[in-house]
């Protein structure tokens, strides 16, 4: 079981003046035969059918659509020119940094923030040595640092025909005051049909409300998946 929180403000959230604090747990996924065994039959991936998610986002989410390049490591609150050591894990972190054609939706409510995309990545689906090289890694950027631990496969959504990956971060940012912000965060990955899935939650420690967790997450991606091969 892996731990994570995210207080951080990504790209969007700067422009938009809005930031965001997170706090949330995975927990192991019902067992599958695999990392990419099952839940949903195989088939063409058609980006346009992102829209036929919409009805399984949260209800009483403030929903708003997202649309060009969308930067993972950005939802984490990694900014341009972050690094990872190992630096093979940073296609992990962010799989389709720079694709015009990435679209999806964000949902905001009491339980967190819910970001779903579908993007073209810009490199393929990470191998076995990639998995095994990054089952822990660390990134950095200006103040923020990030410690990510991949899910063993065993805990990551079975997709059938895809190679699917479940990560946590917790990152530490250190203003010049010397105050310390902590935070965490939780994403799914699917790698299918020359595209990448991913839904990434961030969840606010301070909430009264019940928050989002990782069962959302991974069952939000395997219908992401369903509906666009729909």
């Amino acid at each position: 079981m892996r731990r994570l929180i995210v207080c951080l403000t990504t790209t969007l959230c700067l422009a938009t003046g809005l930031g965001l604090a997170a706090c949330a747990q995975r927990t192991p996924a019902p067992p599958t035969s695999s990392s990419s065994t099952a839940a949903t039959g195989a088939g063409a991936i058609n980006p346009a059918n992102i829209k036929r998610i919409r009805s399984s986002l949260p209800a009483g989410y403030e929903i708003a659509d997202l649309a060009g390049p969308v930067s993972a490591a950005g939802l984490w609150g990694f900014g341009s020119g972050w690094t990872a050591a190992p630096p093979q894990c940073a296609a992990l972190a962010d799989p389709a940094p720079a694709d015009p054609g990435a679209r999806g939706y964000s949902a905001s409510g009491a339980g967190g923030t819910v970001y779903v995309v579908v993007a073209m990545p810009a490199q393929p689906a990470p191998d076995d040595a990639v998995i095994g090289d990054c089952a822990r890694w660390t990134m950095t950027f200006a103040h923020t640092t990030g410690d990510v631990t991949l899910a063993p496969p065993s805990e990551a959504p079975g997709i059938d025909g895809a190679r699917t990956v479940a990560m946590t971060v917790i990152t530490r940012t250190v203003v010049e005051s010397g105050t310390e912000t902590d935070g965490q965060a939780v994403t799914a990955q699917a790698y299918l049909d020359g595209h990448v899935v991913y839904v990434t939650l961030v969840t606010d420690p301070g909430s009264p409300h019940p928050a989002l967790d990782s069962h959302f997450v991974d069952g939000l991606l395997v219908a992401t998946v369903a509906a666009l091969r729909g």
